[in-house]
């Protein structure tokens, strides 16, 4: 049974907005611009989203391109996966890059990227001679084709 992952949010913008699912079936949250502004063509601009979240132990978020407004518009991060860790509570800030050639505008409220949660645990790494063979084992990229 699964357990939904309870997670603190604050508006600190009055153009904040929680992030949601368009579909129960999705992975990812989006996540809204708090601001009007203009993506100049061929630059980076730190994209204001009005929250902050408060991500409890053993849980990370990565913010995600919206595959709409990368594969239409030549948006993405320029990050990415931009990585929140435990401990960040302040403003996310998605950093956005306009690989076209034309200015892009965004308005309060437009869907920017999206944040998926990874609830985690802690690693030990163990020292050993050998690993175990595998249908893949050291295949490589395409072995499973």
């Amino acid at each position: 049974m699964n357990k939904n992952i309870e997670i603190e949010i604050q508006l600190i913008s009055p153009n904040g907005k929680i992030p949601s699912q368009k579909y129960d079936s999705d992975i990812g949250y989006d996540i809204s611009a708090a601001v009007d502004i203009t993506l100049k063509s061929n630059d980076v601009t730190l994209v204001n989203t009005g929250i902050a979240i408060n991500l409890p132990k053993n849980c990370a978020g990565f913010v995600l391109p919206r595959s709409g407004l990368s594969t239409k518009h030549k948006i993405t991060l320029i990050n990415s996966p931009g990585l929140i860790d435990p401990g960040y509570t302040g403003e996310l800030l998605v950093p956005l890059i306009n690989h076209g050639d034309r200015d892009y505008d965004i308005e309060v409220g437009d869907r920017i990227a999206q944040l998926v949660l990874i609830n985690t645990n802690k690693v030990d790494f163990k020292l050993v001679d050998s690993l175990p063979e595998t249908d893949r084992s050291s295949g490589g990229f395409g072995s499973t084709d």
